[in-house]
């Protein structure tokens, strides 16, 4: 593959006619030492603000990110006691508080019902 150079001088003139000497001058003609200063002093602000505080607890002796500790796992579905096994099981527990096959049989086009507190009477492990 031959560079040719003359092609790209006279494509860079044309464009910086058309366009500015600013569209084809290398950016770092404009940077001076005391851009980088400014630069460097705005990125320390910005991540100062975007910065979240990490509040810690001590359990055991052991400290830990108190938003870790807010996350409550269920290993069983509340409604039928069977385990929960597949991500649909969680996304059903974090919303409904039961797992894929309650949710179908039991709320499936009456999520209403469910989230105003209905719950079914006797319920047997159906696996």
């Amino acid at each position: 593959m031959d560079i040719d150079l003359n092609k790209i001088a006279k494509l860079e003139k044309a464009i910086g006619q058309k366009w500015g000497k600013e569209t084809v001058a290398n950016p770092k003609s404009w940077w001076t030492p005391e851009k980088e200063k400014e630069y460097l002093q705005q990125l320390k602000e910005l991540t100062k603000i975007q910065k979240p505080k990490k509040v810690k607890e001590n359990v055991d002796g052991v400290l830990i990110e108190k938003k870790l500790l807010t996350k409550e796992t269920l290993l069983y579905c509340p409604v039928c006691t069977k385990r929960l096994m597949t991500i649909k099981d969680d996304i059903y527990t974090s919303k409904y508080q039961c797992c894929e096959h309650c949710y179908i049989q039991y709320i499936e086009n009456r999520e209403q019902r469910w989230l105003e507190g209905w719950r079914p009477n006797d319920v047997t492990k159906n696996t």
